[in-house]
């Protein structure tokens, strides 16, 4: 059965504004909300939680992720990922980490990210093609 990623895309995409809703960033003032779908259909929701020992801060992809690993989740289809300072007026990409953490569970050639500004249509990028030579043992 074909996916309809479109629309998948725009879905994902308002579970990652409602996430953002959640974030814990009073240094920075940059909320990121995230919503991953995993093989078995589900939704998981993250969103960053800073700390002021920045280091210790988690991003809203990574909360996503261990949030499915934690409930037994092993394969990941797509991610959207929405944030900005007060609104979402530009498209927000993943950091390295957590593309390379997303590596571990999400095909390069297949897994979806998808980004949204709360205005236009979301875009949506293989994980390859924001992550080509990914840490691999």
């Amino acid at each position: 059965m074909e996916m309809d990623w479109g629309q998948i895309g725009k879905q994902l995409i308002e579970e990652a504004k409602l996430a953002r809703e959640q974030s814990y960033s009073p240094y920075s003032g940059f909320a990121v909300g995230a919503a991953l779908l995993t093989a078995g259909g589900k939704v998981y929701r993250g969103c960053n939680v800073e700390n002021a020992s920045f280091g210790a801060t988690v991003c809203a992809e990574r909360t996503a992720a261990v949030k499915a690993v934690s409930e037994g989740e092993r394969e990941f289809l797509a991610i959207a990922v929405v944030g900005g300072r007060e609104s979402l007026q530009k498209r927000c990409t993943p950091c390295g980490i957590c593309r390379q953490f997303l590596s571990e569970w999400g095909d390069p050639e297949g897994f979806r990210i998808f980004l949204g500004d709360g205005q236009q249509e979301p875009e949506s990028y293989l994980l390859r093609e924001l992550l080509p030579l990914s840490f691999d043992l």
